[in-house]
């Protein structure tokens, strides 16, 4: 019976060594393969929550838009762990900023897209729009003619709705930061084509 205990004692205090050594090394490789906050992958769950952008009402755009690029605060959840732009490792509980996101944003200078709509609109006959944009030559030349009679004043017109005249400054429209704004889509070298199979 006494051999019997002392074998059962043994035994634990084996198992109590093994449960030690293995969660201390998992303490260590954890760490170490611990994934920086920012390269979180979106799953099936959120692992973070990102904060929408503080809009100026003047601009229509990010209030810290710098370069075309603005920055937002993300929250990873709560119980992620990863590593901070600081490198620490936190475990997070989902209130604590873990990094910063960069979005796109516009450069814009002061030109109305809805200003610029009206303008073509009711007085694009007179150049107005094209003045309006900075482009006295052509709000002259559109003065001087009618606005080509007419024609010219309806092509201007289905440009700047579109879009595809802009201020001449080469800045982006002021446009309502849910509204109808249009992003141009370019196609260059790194442009991944997909091969069409079938007919």
């Amino acid at each position: 019976m006494a051999a019997s205990r002392k074998r059962g004692l043994y035994l634990l205090s084996f198992l109590w060594i093994l449960i030690y050594f293995t969660s201390s090394n998992e303490a260590a490789v954890s760490t170490d393969d611990v994934k920086e906050c920012d390269k979180l992958l979106l799953g099936q769950y959120p692992l973070y929550l990102c904060k929408d952008p503080k809009i100026n009402d003047d601009t229509q755009e990010p209030e810290n838009c710098k370069d075309l690029i603005a920055y937002v605060e993300c929250f990873p959840a709560c119980g992620i762990i990863c590593r901070c732009p600081n490198m620490t490792v936190m475990n997070f509980t989902g209130a604590e900023v873990g990094f910063y996101k960069p979005i796109p944003c516009r450069n814009v200078s002061g030109y109305s897209y809805k200003v610029a709509v009206a303008l073509s609109l009711f007085l694009g006959w007179l150049g107005a729009d094209r003045f309006y944009l900075g482009y006295p030559a052509l709000g002259l030349l559109k003065f001087c003619t009618v606005g080509f009679c007419g024609i010219g004043s309806l092509i201007d017109f289905i440009s700047i709705s579109m879009q595809i005249v802009g201020p001449a400054d080469g800045s982006s429209y002021i446009v309502d930061y849910y509204g109808a704004r249009l992003t141009r889509l370019t196609v260059n070298n790194e442009t991944y084509r997909k091969t069409q199979t079938g007919p």
